[in-house]
C-alpha cells in the first residue's frame, strides 16, 4: 500500500501524470498511505504479545535486534544512491546521515536520510511508553489501564495542550496503538464489552486525523479523491484485527507468510528515495514504458529487500543479540552487587533485587474470574515482530 502511494499516488519523478499513466492503479494507490495507519494497529498488537511474559530487558533487546541491523544498512544505502545516481535528490550532509544511525534524529532535530523514517519516531515513542508497563510486568489490568490512559491523555492534550509532552503522546497516531493493545487482550484472554468499547472509542477518535492526512495527500498528490475510501479502508482494518483477535483465522498457515513479512520492514525503509531516483534517472535517460519500470522498480526492491533480510538482518541479528543480552545481564548484576552492599547482614537481600516481572507474571494465567487461555507464542506480523519468522494465524500453543 504504501510503496505504491509513494510510486503512483504521489508520482515524483514520472515525466507525465501519474493519474494518466496508471489510471486503473493511481484509484487505490492515492488511499496507500493507510497502510501506515494499518501498521500501528497491528504493532500495538504485536509489541504487547511479544513483550508478553518477558522481562523489560528482553523487550529492549527485541526492538534493538529487530529494527537497528537493517536500519543501519537501509541508511547507509539510501545515502550512496543519492550519491551515486544522478536522480535529481540530494543526500543529507555527512554529520546528519550520522546522527541519523542513531534512529533518535527526530528528537535531535535533524532531517531523516529518508521521509518514510517518520514513523520509526512513532515508533520509538511507542516503545517508551510502552516500556512503563512492561517495567512492572504485563497483566491483563496494567495493559488495560495503559490503554485508557493513554487515550485520556491523548484527548486532554488535544483540548489543553502541554507543549512538548503533548506530542510525545502522539494524539494523532496513539489510537491504533491503543486498539491494537486492546484486540491482544481479547485474543489473548477473551472479548468483553470493555475492550469492545476501547476499540470504538479507538476507531472514532483516529477519524479526525485520518482526515486531516486525507487533506493533506490531495494536496501532496494535486489531485482531488473522495473521503468515504479512507473510512472503507480504516474499517476493514479495523475488522481484520477484530478476526484475528476472535480467532477467527486460525486456520491461514501458509508458508510464504513469515517470508511475507520479514520483507515488509526492510522494504519500507529502502523503497521511497531510492525508488524516486531510479524513476528520475530512467524518464530522463531512457524510453522505457512506464508499467515495465513500475513493475520492475517493485520486484526489484522486493529482491532487494529479501537480500537485506538474509543478508544483513539474519546474521547481524544473530551476532548483535547475545551481546545485547550479555550487556543487560551485566548492568543488571552489577545493580545487584550495588543493592546488597547497601544492606549489608539483611538476609535475602540479593534476592529481594530480582526483576518484578520474573516472579509476578505468569505467562498464560488469567486473572481471577477470567477464562484460562492457552499462551500464544510470540509472533511476527508484519514487519513489527521480533524476527522469529512466526505468524499470528501460525495457532495457539501452550505450555504448562
Amino acid at each position: 500500500m504504501v510503496v505504491l502511494y509513494h510510486y503512483v499516488g504521489l508520482g515524483h519523478g514520472w515525466r507525465i501524470d501519474s493519474g494518466v499513466l496508471f489510471p486503473h492503479v493511481f484509484p487505490f494507490a492515492a488511499y496507500g498511505w493507510l497502510g501506515v495507519q494499518l501498521f500501528f494497529l497491528i504493532s500495538g498488537f504485536v509489541i504487547c504479545m511479544s513483550c508478553w511474559g518477558r522481562s523489560l530487558g528482553d523487550f529492549f533487546t527485541s526492538r534493538v535486534v529487530r529494527l537497528y541491523p537493517a536500519y543501519w544498512f537501509c541508511v547507509l544505502a539510501t545515502t550512496a544512491v543519492l550519491v551515486l545516481v544522478p536522480g535529481g535528490y540530494t543526500r543529507l550532509a555527512w554529520a546528519d546521515v550520522v546522527t541519523n544511525l542513531t534512529m533518535v534524529q527526530a528528537f535531535l532535530g535533524v532531517e531523516p536520510v529518508d521521509p518514510v523514517y517518520w514513523t520509526l519516531f512513532a515508533e520509538l515513542r511507542f516503545y517508551l511508553l510502552f516500556a512503563i508497563v512492561a517495567w512492572g510486568g504485563l497483566t491483563y489490568r496494567r495493559v488495560l489501564l495503559f490503554c485508557c490512559l493513554w487515550g485520556s491523555a491523548a484527548l486532554a492534550f488535544n483540548r489543553f495542550g502541554w507543549g512538548s509532552f503533548g506530542q510525545f503522546l502522539m494524539p494523532e497516531h496513539c489510537w491504533y496503538f491503543i486498539a491494537g493493545m486492546a484486540f491482544y487482550l481479547m485474543y489473548r484472554f477473551r472479548p468483553t464489552v470493555v475492550l469492545w468499547g476501547v476499540v470504538a472509542v479507538s476507531f472514532a477518535a483516529a477519524v479526525p486525523s485520518a482526515r486531516l492526512t486525507w487533506r493533506a495527500s490531495i494536496r501532496n498528490m494535486e489531485q482531488w479523491v473522495p473521503f468515504w475510501p479512507v473510512m472503507a479502508v480504516l474499517t476493514v482494518s479495523f475488522l481484520m484485527m477484530a478476526l484475528v483477535a476472535t480467532g477467527r483465522t486460525g486456520w491461514i498457515t501458509w508458508r510464504w507468510l513469515p517470508v511475507a513479512g520479514s520483507l515488509t520492514y526492510p522494504l519500507y525503509l529502502l523503497h521511497q528515495y531510492i525508488g524516486w531516483e531510479v524513476v528520475t534517472y530512467v524518464e530522463n535517460t531512457y524510453q522505457v514504458d512506464p508499467t515495465v519500470l513500475l513493475g520492475g522498480l517493485i520486484g526489484a526492491m522486493m529482491t532487494a529487500a529479501y537480500l537485506v533480510h538474509r543478508i544483513v538482518e539474519e546474521p547481524l541479528g544473530r551476532w548483535l543479540k547475545p551481546r545485547v543480552r550479555a550487556g543487560i545481564k551485566d548492568a543488571a548484576g552489577r545493580a545487584e552487587q550495588v543493592g546488597a552492599r547497601g544492606n549489608p547482614g539483611v538476609p535475602g537481600a540479593r534476592a529481594a533485587q530480582a526483576p518484578v516481572a520474573a516472579s509476578a507474571v505468569v505467562p498464560g494465567a488469567a486473572a481471577p474470574g477470567r477464562r484460562r487461555e492457552p499462551v500464544v507464542v510470540g509472533a511476527s506480523v508484519g514487519s513489527l515482530g521480533d524476527g522469529a519468522g512466526r505468524t499470528a494465524g501460525s495457532g495457539h500453543h501452550t505450555t504448562p
